[in-house]
């Protein structure tokens, strides 16, 4: 694993507040939310749709206007946030397909190994996307036997997962190592090519009960076209509409069973990525179709984590933290009404971009810190990183980091737990689409071109863009022209920190 010796230090950087590190152990729940971009909840300003959990979580808590999540789309993300290392220095970090291997090494020590070795028991429930078994792509995983490694080679003592995205084959939990209910003689079949004669999204189109307006149009299940192949398994596969409350279940069941240890959660439901399809129940809540709708749902999920909490005497030790994994999206792939029945609704807010995108909407994300009394409830203009949690949370925790491990997570427990005068963080990265990156220090931002090739160099400098976030949120004025002296301070700075793939 490579070091970047100028971050070392940070992870390093002893707890401040004594009453939060070894001696107090908090409870630890990290939920992470798909595709649901910085407008989309009610406190920040949503339209069309209520979300009175997420409402109050945000103003019992600590709410932070600059919370970002380390990269626009879903894998890089989920990566960095179990690593502390940026999807970009490795290889094979991009959007997992559906066969993809383990995408974390083995040699990786992440976030919950750490907090295992600190006393905790840990738990992946949701959405997992990181790939599955160690053989080769063409391959994938063995779906009729062992997955391993994964989720429990990673530092989870638990996992109930789904293994890609819903849009993505097989649509079926992992128990641990195990699909879930699975028939022997039925076995699973994820082939590179669709067996001859059997419907898919394209030929019999007219069948389903969700159109797709791009890709997503190869084997159907539960009446909707996905990406991949995938035969078998019929007793093992879920249904859309119960996905959110069957993983709510389980997560709700797990807390209960591990209330009386220190305990780690890392629920990542499904809501609100493509195919949006949320329960029956929630069909309707919102005026925004079923994109609206999802996100009730959502709130639904997060409501019934902290009334468990609530119940069980948790909530005075158990921090919480819900946040998204990129920026939002309206037509994804399917024709489910969010580009149609938008209204005055701006997912982004104020912001420019969504998911995909190197500007601010595409990872400046709802970023909301519970701890009741421990955290003052307010707001916090400090800037934060999904990426900064494993190395906060070993500073809090007492946690053993071994020399070279989380190099781009910076411990940040003081701005997390809101006290005032705490170290800041001094830049923030984002990785977008096409090779861009977003780099900020303080309210400047400059935006890179598309790179050529592998790597950025003084001739991409001038395509660079410029933005003073302060007065111009939205990134709507290229400053680059009138401030080409700011622009190459932060080119340099930005490039010690941009380490090619495979370095």
């Amino acid at each position: 694993m490579f070091v970047l010796p100028c971050l070392v230090g940070f992870v390093f950087s002893l707890c401040t507040m004594p009453a939060f590190c070894a001696a107090e152990k908090p409870n630890i729940i990290v939920i992470m939310a798909d595709d649901v971009g910085y407008g989309d909840i009610g406190i920040l300003g949503a339209k069309g749709v209520q979300t009175p959990n997420l409402d109050k979580l945000a103003q019992e808590g600590l709410r932070f206007t600059s919370g970002y999540c380390s990269a626009s789309t879903c894998t890089p993300t989920r990566f960095s946030l179990l690593t502390g290392i940026h999807a970009f220095r490795q290889k094979g970090t991009g959007i997992a397909p559906p066969k993809a291997p383990a995408v974390i090494k083995d040699e990786t020590y992440t976030m919950p190994m750490m907090l295992q070795k600190a006393g905790y028991k840990t738990a992946m429930i949701g959405k997992w996307h990181l790939g599955l078994g160690n053989r080769t792509l063409q391959e994938g995983p063995d779906w009729n036997g062992e997955l391993k490694p994964g989720p429990l080679e990673r530092g989870f003592d638990y996992c109930f997962i789904y293994p890609t995205t819903n849009d993505r084959v097989p649509s079926v939990y992992i128990e641990n190592h195990r699909v879930r209910n699975l028939d022997p003689n039925d076995p699973i079949d994820t082939p590179d090519q669709p067996r001859p004669g059997e419907p898919t999204g394209e030929t019999h189109r007219s069948t389903l009960k969700m159109d797709w307006s791009h890709g997503h149009n190869q084997t159907i299940h539960n009446g909707i076209g996905r990406i991949g192949w995938f035969y078998g398994g019929n007793a093992a596969r879920w249904r859309d509409e119960d996905l959110t409350s069957e993983l709510t279940k389980k997560s709700v069941e797990w807390i209960k069973a591990n209330k009386n240890a220190p305990f780690f959660l890392c629920y990542t439901p499904p809501n609100i990525h493509v195919p949006r399809m949320p329960n029956e129940r929630y069909h309707g809540n919102s005026t925004l179709g079923f994109r609206g709708d999802s996100l009730a749902e959502l709130d639904w999920s997060v409501g019934e984590i902290m009334k468990t909490l609530r119940e069980e005497n948790l909530l005075e030790n158990t921090l919480v933290i819900f946040t998204s994994d990129n920026g939002p999206v309206l037509d994804d792939g399917y024709k489910d009404g969010a580009v149609e029945k938008l209204g005055e609704h701006k997912p982004a807010g104020v912001l420019r971009g969504g998911k995909y995108s190197a500007f601010e909407g595409g990872t400046r994300v709802p970023f909301f810190v519970h701890w009741k009394g421990k955290i003052t409830p307010g707001v916090s203009d400090e800037i934060i990183n999904t990426i900064d949690l494993p190395a906060t949370f070993a500073a809090m925790v007492g946690g053993q980091v071994p020399e070279g491990a989380f190099p781009d997570s910076f411990a940040l427990q003081d701005v997390l737990l809101g006290v005032p005068g705490a170290k800041k963080r001094p830049f923030n990265i984002n990785e977008g689409g096409g090779g861009r990156f977003g780099f900020r220090i303080e309210n400047w931002k400059i935006v890179s071109p598309q790179r050529q090739g592998q790597t950025l160099s003084h001739n991409d400098m001038a395509r660079f863009e410029l933005f003073d976030l302060e007065k111009d949120l939205a990134e709507t004025t290229n400053l680059a022209k009138q401030e080409p002296e700011r622009v190459k301070t932060m080119f340099e700075e930005f490039q010690k920190h941009l380490v090619p793939f495979g370095q």
